[in-house]
This record gives C-alpha cells, structure tokens and sequence, in this order.
C-alpha cells in the first residue's frame, strides 16, 4: 500500500473516529486515502477551530482528538488551539503535510520548519521520514499523547513520502497499567494527615482524570475533609456534597481562600501550577504539602512538599481509603461548615433578579445551572465571564465544565461545543462567550449547521475586551480603551440558518435557554451583560473577613 494508506490503516488501529481540519495540496493523498476509510473527516472553516475541536473531544473522551492541517499558513493556524490542549493535559495527535523532500532544503513556496514550530507546545513533533516508520511514529504519538499527563503530539507526513510504497503493517496498541506508589510512601502521607487538624484538599486537572473522581470522592466521605477545586478540576467531588468548598483562583481573597489559610495540611491532588500558582495560596510557606499526582511536582519556592506520592491517583486514593477504613481519621471541619453555606448563600443572591436592559452575570449562571442537567455540558469562553462561571457555576460531574485555564485562549467555546456535542450527542451543550472571543472563530457556526451540531451559544455582550478592562481598573484606578462595535448577533446568527435569540430581560432568560435547545439546529443567545457587577465582587472579595 502508499504510506498515505498505511498512515489511516494505523490511525483506525488507534480507534480514531473523528478527524477535524483543512486539507491542502500536500496532503491530497492523505485525503484519498481517508475517503475510503471508516473515519469521519469533519471539515472546518479554520484551523483554529479544528484544533480547539481536537483539544475538547480529547478531553471530554479520554482518547486523542486528531485535527489536520496543511504546511504552511495550515500548519501555523492550528498552533493556538494545540498549544491550548497541551497546556491543559488535553490528548492530542496534531498531524500536517509538508512539502516534497526535495525542495526542502531551500527557500521554497510555503515551506517553513513546522516540527521546529509544534516542538515547544507538544510532547513529541517529528516528521515522517519512511514509509516504513509510520507504525512505529503514529504507535509513539498515541502512546504519548494519553500518558499522563496527556498532551499534544505533531506528525509531520510530506507529499512525496506520503505517495511511496510502505510494507510495515499497523502496531497493535495494548493497554497497560500506570505505574503506582509503594506503600511505605503512602504510609508517609498517612502519617502527617493523622497529625493534622484542618487539612484541607486542593484538587487539580488531574483529579478529574482516571477514575481519579470516584476515589476522591470515597476519601472525603471517609475522612471529612473538605475538596476545593481549581478551574479545570470542577465535579471532581459533588458539589452538592458537604465536602464541596467549590472553586479557587480568581486571584482575589475570596471565602474558599480561607480554607486553605486555615489549614495546617494541604493535600495538592492532581494540581497543575498553571491554573493557580502556590505564592497565590502559600504565601508565607506554612503549609504542610502533601503531593499526589501522576508526575513528580514542578519546583517552585512556594511549593516545598513534605511528602511527594508519585503514581496513578486513583490508585493512590485507593490505597489511602483501604487504610482510612481500618484507621479512620477525623478532623476540625466548623470552618469548612460556614465556608460552604457563606459560598451557597452567595450563589443564590440574585436568582430572583427581574432587570431589564442589563442581566447580572450571577442571575444568568444561575438560570443556566437550572436548566441544564447534572450530566450537561458548559464551555467557558476566556474574558470576564470566565471568572463568573469559575466562581458561580458548580458541578456534580467531572468534565461537565470545561474552561481553558492553562493557556487560556479566546475562540475555544464555540468550536469547542462541536466536539462535545460529537463526543456526546445526548446531552445539551452550552458554549458561554463573550462578544470579543465569540467572532474569534464565528465561522464554526457554518461547521455546526452542516453538521448537525445542535448547541447553545449564550453570548454575554458589552461591548468591551471585559475582563483586561477589568484587570487594569483593579490595578490602574482606569482602563485603556478597550470598546469595539457588535454585528447584530440575531442577524449574524440567521445568516448561518442557526436561531438567533435577543433576551434583554433576566426574568426571560431561563426560558430562551430552553427554546434554544429545542430549536432543532444551532442557537445564538445574546444578553447585554451588566459588569457593572465586576468592581463590586472586587470589593466584596477585599473586605472578606475569614470564619473562624
């Protein structure tokens, strides 16, 4: 067979059922070769978004999302979204075409080195350079791509290579078991968490990752003590369970942040330093760590660990509860008691708003947390409303909210609501945006109608770049000017044959919502955003005074 044949042979050996992206001339015999082939190309309109789509089918299947692209302007179009999925632990295989081997050594039409351009925002980018090599590459990528933590990895397949004769069959992928703690270290984890008094557990990426919630869960129903999660570590315990205290990093005091000063022990479970660095949460060094994740911990001066267990975490959380059950543990958790109920009443303060001309940012979480179901999902664009979902909207399932919080990149939501109506096509899907991130990949809404992928946009608009104006008010006493001009969202939306919605009124946002997931094709909803809201939670943040 051509290696174009043997490369698809091995991606079905993969499981792979999706691929989105652009094809280009250099990787026509690619495509010939996956026309005839069981896996289904989804053709974007960019490849930004084929590469956002990649990243949130990654995350939501545990299995690598595969997004293709030309060499080139193909190639440097699908960065952002890769380097968006690898930061944030998403599984990825990223594969583009290049040009003929023999001209590459020149200055030559559309050629640039586009493995040296994936290698710092990938695990692994190499080029293909025999046919014969492809098992091995595309076996090594995969592999890669899920070991944890999971990431994103480049293949590189040029256009003469890709029309040779290749002999070497596909290789057999095989399950395999991640390496776990001795015990003797778990022993050690044990030992400083019967020593403590108000431990507390911080909870990462990872912990909604390998079974990793089910464990977690068990451990605070065992022990009682209190789970806060990060931004991408939403559902990892209920979170209408007694040992939610709900979601930090809004890098402002906020009322979970007095948790954690409160503590004597943290248990840093599956945490990524990206999302909310420890000078933010350890600021004097006091803390008493506790490390458990997949990989030893990055070194940073506020994060010196007294005991580092390395190792699958589910499995780790097993070996603590099987030692929990013959050796319970119980701790001072008053504090997590007031923490919690002062955070529900919070959330509830302004679900009865019936404004007009501007909706709460707390009333539209609140009316969209009524209307989607425990198992539903929601995806955070990047602005200000980033920070409100943060805070605001809560979870009783991992992967139910997914926010780009490592590298953080506009433009994600919506193609990224594609993917996760592909991945699950029962269940309602809400992409939140603001009006600026929105018309990053607007394009995609052609790629939803086409496809049939029925979702919600719920776009917050305010006619401003909301959450820099945000930042530079809290910081400067002003902001630059940061103000643009909108299209008429209802129009735009109709222009796509998608249903558009204005809802100026809170009282009728809940039921917009539902009409817009019984349209029957892709939904826009726009609402005049009231950020009037984001200096007052600034203040009410500054002068929280701790539970004691």
């Amino acid at each position: 067979m051509k290696a174009a044949e043997l490369f698809v042979k091995c991606l079905e050996n993969e499981g792979v059922e999706y691929i989105f992206g652009l094809p280009g001339e250099e990787n026509a015999h690619f495509m010939m070769a996956l026309d005839n082939s069981k896996i289904r190309f989804v053709l974007t309109r960019h490849e930004q978004g084929a590469s956002f789509m990649a990243d949130v089918y990654g995350r939501l299947t545990g299995k690598p999302g595969v997004c293709l692209g030309t060499l080139g302007p193909g190639a440097t179009n699908l960065v952002t979204g890769v380097a968006d999925g690898n930061m944030d632990r998403a599984p990825m295989v990223v594969i583009t075409g290049q040009a003929d081997s023999q001209r590459q050594h020149k200055e030559s039409h559309q050629h640039m080195d586009v493995v040296g351009l994936f290698k710092p925002v990938t695990k692994w980018a190499t080029p293909i350079i025999h046919p014969n090599n492809i098992p091995e590459v595309v076996r090594k990528a995969f592999k890669l791509a899920t070991t944890e933590k999971p990431g994103a990895c480049h293949i590189e397949l040029a256009e003469d290579i890709a029309r040779e004769d290749a002999t070497d069959p596909p290789i057999i992928p095989h399950k395999y078991r991640r390496p776990v703690p001795d015990d003797k270290i778990v022993d050690d984890a044990m030992a400083i968490l019967r020593n403590a008094k108000r431990p507390v557990i911080l909870a990462g990426n990872g912990a909604i990752r390998r079974r990793s919630s089910a464990q977690l869960r068990r451990f605070a129903d065992a022990t009682g003590i209190g789970v806060i999660n990060t931004f991408m570590g939403k559902g990892c315990v209920d979170s209408e369970s007694p040992h939610c205290l709900f979601t930090i990093g809004l890098q402002a005091k906020d009322l979970v942040a007095c948790a954690i000063d409160a503590a004597d022990v943290v248990v840093a479970l599956g945490y990524d330093m990206v999302e909310y660095p420890p000078r933010l949460w350890n600021r004097g060094n006091d803390k008493r760590i506790i490390h458990i994740d997949f990989v030893p911990a990055e070194i940073d001066d506020h994060y010196h660990i007294e005991v580092e267990v390395v190792g699958d975490i589910a499995h780790t959380l097993w070996m603590m509860n099987e030692r929990v059950a013959q050796e319970p543990l119980k701790f001072d958790v008053k504090q997590h008691r007031t923490v919690r109920s002062d955070m529900l009443a919070d959330f509830a303060a302004h679900k009865d708003d019936d404004t007009e001309g501007q909706i709460r940012p707390q009333k539209a979480l609140w009316d969209v947390r009524q209307v989607l179901g425990d198992h539903d999902i929601l995806l955070s664009d990047v602005g200000a409303h980033k920070m409100w979902i943060a805070r605001y909207y809560q979870c009783r399932e991992p992967n139910t909210c997914l926010i780009t919080n490592g590298f953080c990149s506009m433009g994600f939501a919506l193609p990224g609501a594609i993917a996760a109506k592909i991945a699950h096509p029962d269940r309602r899907v809400l992409a939140i945006c603001g009006d600026a991130g929105f018309l990053m990949n607007v394009q995609e809404l052609e790629t939803a109608r086409r496809i049939g992928a029925n979702f919600v946009t719920l776009i917050w608009e305010d006619h401003s770049y909301g959450l820099i104006e945000w930042k530079q008010d809290n910081e400067f006493g002003r902001h630059t000017d940061l103000t643009f001009g909108n299209p008429d969202f209802v129009k735009l939306a109709e222009a796509f044959d998608c249903q558009g919605i204005r809802v100026d009124n809170a009282r009728d946002l809940a039921g917009a919502l539902e009409a817009g997931f019984n349209a029957g094709r892709p939904c826009l909803i726009s609402i005049p955003i009231d950020y009037r809201e984001n200096a007052l939670l600034t203040k009410r943040l500054g002068n929280i005074a701790c539970p004691i």
